[in-house]
């Protein structure tokens, strides 16, 4: 790399190195748009403020968004996913719940109103039971982006951390997905409340991989993570996530789904549940490391030295 770059050049340097790199390893991205963290979000409120002129200022930020999604999908030459959330609420209850969410609707129009191919993005809208500074009222609620998504033909993306403790997106896939053709998933692990936790091997992500694919919905549902765990080492999280992720599936498509089908339909329930609680000791660690084998990867934890090593040699590096 050249070394007498002024540091603007710099970074468009290696912003086009970095989009070679990811186009030569046939990777995609996906993108979330961001409406917080600027004074202009400052008082809870985005595409649903009252103010005309704040609505404006995100609308356009929406529109833009898509434009960069578009534009990473033609680059990369795989479909980018553009997520849409916001963090519009009431922290006490409102008199009004009606407007905001009008105001909301009308604004997303606008901002999907331009047609762009789905070869090249695609867009998603994500629901949430509430978050700090909107515990008592989230005008984007999961009934709202349910019938804005089937009434807009949008992807519904359901995030495992948005809902109350005692709900399961899991429970919630095959429902949605009697009215829409697609949707995209946020895995993730809340410990209380929405804090993305690093995906565990738990029964929620069991439950998750299961419905996928007794329900036969691989080929319907964008499987994204979503966590982070800065505690620990950032490339480690991501590592341990996604083979989490695959395990669960892994799990699932060793399940012996037939025969628990042909106990329901007998209405041998004492079967269903004896073989149910049998499968979830199956050899699935053998198959998991045959399969890690084939794809020429450490199966337990040899990739864990890599990543240690690449910490000491890079990461303990930069500022």
């Amino acid at each position: 790399m050249p070394q007498t770059l002024a540091p603007e050049e710099m970074n468009v340097y290696q912003n086009a190195e970095a989009r070679f790199e990811v186009a030569a390893n046939k990777l995609g991205l996906d993108f979330n748009q961001t409406y917080f963290a600027h004074p202009k979000a400052a008082d809870g409120f985005t595409l649903a403020h009252p103010d005309k002129g704040i609505r404006k200022f995100w609308i356009e930020h929406g529109i833009r968004c898509r434009e960069i999604g578009a534009e990473i999908g033609t680059t990369l030459g795989k479909t980018c996913l553009t997520n849409l959330w916001i963090p519009d609420g009431m922290k006490d209850t409102p008199a009004d719940r009606r407007a905001p969410r009008e105001r909301l609707s009308e604004a997303l129009d606008r901002v999907f109103a331009k047609k762009i191919s789905p070869t090249l993005n695609v867009d998603s809208v994500e629901p949430k039971l509430f978050g700090i500074g909107s515990e008592s009222y989230v005008v984007g609620s999961h009934e709202f982006y349910l019938g804005y998504a089937v009434s807009r033909k949008k992807l519904l993306c359901l995030d495992a951390g948005h809902y109350h403790p005692t709900e399961s997106i899991s429970d919630k896939i095959s429902a949605v997905l009697q009215y829409l053709p697609e949707i995209a998933l946020h895995v993730s692990r809340g410990v209380r409340w929405d804090s993305d936790h690093v995906i565990t091997f738990n029964d929620d992500l069991q439950a998750i991989a299961g419905e996928l694919v007794r329900g036969n919905y691989l080929g319907r549902v964008r499987i994204g993570l979503d966590y982070f765990d800065a505690s620990i080492n950032r490339v480690a999280a991501w590592v341990i996530g996604a083979r989490n992720m695959l395990k669960a599936l892994l799990l699932a498509l060793v399940t012996p789904i037939e025969k628990l089908r042909q106990f329901e339909a007998e209405a041998d329930y004492t079967s269903r549940l004896a073989l149910m609680e049998d499968a979830k000791v199956l050899p699935v660690g053998a198959v998991w490391d045959y399969y890690c084998a084939q794809q020429g990867v450490p199966a337990a934890e040899g990739w864990l030295a890599e990543i240690k090593n690449y910490e000491r040699t890079v990461l303990a590096k930069r500022n």
